[in-house]
């Protein structure tokens, strides 16, 4: 794997304000990552202050997180939108981009 193949979008700052915005959230919200490194996709899981911040973040190529409700939806696209995150909104989750291959992911 070669990361000359991948343009970086977000630094530590920006998947820290993920986390804690996540932690911080009144329900329970479920994320995993992909690890650009050896291509891993994590469990699900719902603990961010600790988990989250044990992965090593340069090594997250995307981060899934599972909405189950239009609101919740709502609610979450609204908390990325004020960080300024690029990804996508899918049917039953969000999904931000640590790095892509070639091409171009909007913000959400």
């Amino acid at each position: 794997m070669s990361y000359r193949e991948y343009n970086g979008l977000m630094n530590n700052t920006k998947w820290q304000e993920i986390r804690i915005s996540m932690d911080n959230y009144p329900g329970t919200v479920l994320w995993r990552i992909k690890n650009i490194d050896n291509g891993l996709l994590s469990n699900w899981n719902s603990e961010w202050f600790n988990h989250f911040q044990l992965r090593e973040y340069n090594k997250i190529q995307w981060l899934e997180i599972k909405v189950t409700s239009e609101e919740m939806k709502n609610e979450i696209i609204h908390i990325l939108r004020k960080i300024h995150v690029p990804g996508e909104v899918l049917d039953d989750s969000i999904k931000v981009y640590g790095y892509i291959k070639n091409g171009f992911i909007d913000y959400i």
